[in-house]
Order: structure tokens, then C-alpha cells, then sequence
């Protein structure tokens, strides 16, 4: 089950708040599942797009806002899933006492704002990954994980600005470019999930 289809193909729409790759499984053919549901909340169909509740989760996955005001939407599953595909980039923890900056996002944010993209990726990967792509999905993560939820892009409009980082890549292999080539990325777009 994905994220996106919680928070747009359920009614009423559910907010799983505990995202975290724990809660990430995968088939055979590494396609991923949520799992783990025993903290989520469904919206009302009617009325309010957020909810109070006891805060719940996981730290360091945690929404900072949904903490601090105990408001939950479904931008908190996009904090969480932001921090998740941090961690995939980078291969680092979310939390560590030996960084300089504790939490991953911190760390991104200020390693991109030098442009040191290959201090970002994870180290195992050595010079196997595209450059431009890398930078884009940082940036896509670090999107999802601006402490203000309004300022958060919808879990369809990470679907689609990571399909089209895949898509670009792809193009990029296809015409033999140069594998530095940045791929545009619009989280804009309005378009949302189909239900199955």
C-alpha cells in the first residue's frame, strides 16, 4: 500500500505516522509496502483536513510541527517519508551525536547549500550514480522535510517529482548524455493518484 494512496485514494483519507524504513517492506521484486499500522488515523470525510491527537512516532521521523502543535495532516507522513529517503541517499542514520549537525536533514541542507553532492551520497555507491539525479531527489527530500507543513509538497507530488527524476535518468541513459544533466522536477502540478 503507498502513502499516496492513504492520504487520497482512502475514505476516509489515513495518516500512518510512523513512516520509517522499518515500516518499509519489500517484494521480490523490491517494490515497496507500508506496513505497521497501529498508530494511524483516518480524517473525517467531512469537515477539518487536520486532526489533534497524542503525538505519536518515531523520533527523528517525527514532524516537527505535528509535535510541537499535536495538529496532524497527512504533510507528517511526507516529514517522515522525506526523512526515509534521506537516510537511502545519504546511507547515514537519521540521529548521530558525531555529526556536526544531529539530524540528516540538517546535514543534507547544509552539504547541498555548499554543492557538495558527493558528500552526500552514500560512500558505497562510490562513482556509480548520476550526479544531477542525486542533487534533485536531496532536494525533493529535503522538500518533504521543511519544518512547515504548508511548505511541504503533497505525497503525489513526491510520486510524481521522483517518477520523473527516474524518467529523466532514463532519458539521460537513452540519449547518451551527460550523465551530470539536471532533470526538472514539478511539484506544482495538481494531478493526483488513481484509485485502484
Amino acid at each position: 500500500m503507498r502513502l499516496e494512496y492513504l492520504h487520497y485514494g482512502c475514505k476516509p483519507p489515513i495518516v500512518h505516522r510512523d513512516v520509517k524504513p522499518t515500516n518499509i517492506l519489500l517484494n521480490e521484486k523490491i517494490q515497496a509496502k507500508i506496513s505497521d499500522f497501529g498508530l494511524s488515523r483516518s480524517f473525517p470525510v467531512e469537515g477539518s483536513d487536520q486532526i489533534s491527537t497524542v503525538v505519536a512516532g518515531t523520533i527523528g521521523y517525527l514532524d516537527p510541527e505535528y509535535y510541537s502543535t499535536r495538529q496532524m495532516n497527512e504533510k507528517s507522513d511526507v516529514y517522515s517519508f522525506g526523512v526515509v529517503l534521506l537516510e537511502v541517499i545519504t546511507g547515514q542514520p537519521v540521529i548521530a551525536s558525531s555529526r556536526r549537525e544531529r539530524h540528516i536533514s540538517d546535514q543534507v541542507s547544509s552539504m547541498l547549500g555548499k554543492g557538495n553532492i558527493r558528500g552526500i551520497v552514500d560512500q558505497r555507491l562510490g562513482e556509480r550514480y548520476d550526479a544531477g539525479s542525486a542533487w534533485k531527489m536531496a532536494e525533493l527530500s529535503l522538500a518533504c522535510t521543511e519544518q512547515r507543513s504548508t511548505h511541504r509538497p503533497t505525497m503525489s507530488q513526491v510520486v510524481m517529482g521522483l517518477k520523473q527524476i527516474v524518467d529523466g535518468r532514463m532519458n539521460d541513459h537513452n540519449n547518451q548524455g551527460d550523465s551530470t544533466k539536471m532533470v526538472t522536477v514539478n511539484l506544482k502540478s495538481e494531478m493526483g493518484p488513481q484509485a485502484r
